[in-house]
């Protein structure tokens, strides 16, 4: 089994255990999110990590022209491909209650299988390959990203994506974060 880096003396940072530039940022992710998951409490132990987080995440949902739909699958792709159980989790959850994922979409990205939605497939694919390569996909991946009606500066916009999930899910392995209750029926087996 091989061993990683884990945190051994950061924990997670409440409202009561807040400095002044910590709590700032929680209350605003307090107020944007009507909770503090567990992943933020880590975060914020160096605030620019959530703020960052916060800012990109935000941006990629109000402007990245990609439907709700559309931008969990990116999320759960990019999840996916780092390990991370604890986002792969947190965006099941989001994308069966909130962003109206077909649930046949779900199952299949959940249970590794090919997405019965061509589109979505592709930029599953597209999102997956991108991670995986260090931001070089191959031809044909882009080709059929392409292909299915995406386009340039969406591919820009999957980056942003992967910047701010490469923040939140690096931080969770690095904090073995436990998955919080609102998403605790979605955790990966």
């Amino acid at each position: 089994m091989t061993q990683h880096f884990v945190a051994r003396t950061l924990c997670g940072v409440t409202l009561d255990s807040a400095d002044a530039t910590q709590k700032e940022v929680l209350e605003g992710a307090l107020k944007a999110v009507g909770f503090i998951p567990n992943m933020y409490a880590n975060m914020v132990n160096v605030p620019g990590v959530l703020s960052t987080y916060l800012h990109g995440y935000a941006a990629f949902r109000q402007k990245s022209g990609l439907t709700p739909a559309e931008q969990e699958v990116v999320f759960l792709a990019i999840s996916q491909q780092n390990g991370c159980n604890y986002c792969t989790a947190a965006h099941s959850m989001l994308a069966d209650k909130m962003s109206g994922v077909p649930a046949p979409v779900l199952a299949a990205i959940r249970s590794g299988q090919p997405i019965p939605d061509a589109r979505l497939q592709a930029l599953y694919s597209f999102t997956q390959e991108l991670v995986k390569t260090a931001g070089k996909p191959g031809q044909a991946v882009a080709d059929a990203f392409l292909a299915a009606g995406y386009t340039e500066a969406t591919a820009l916009q999957v980056i942003l994506a992967a910047a701010v999930k490469t923040l939140s899910n690096y931080t969770n392995h690095l904090f073995q974060t436990e998955v919080d209750d609102k998403f605790a029926a979605y955790k990966v087996a």
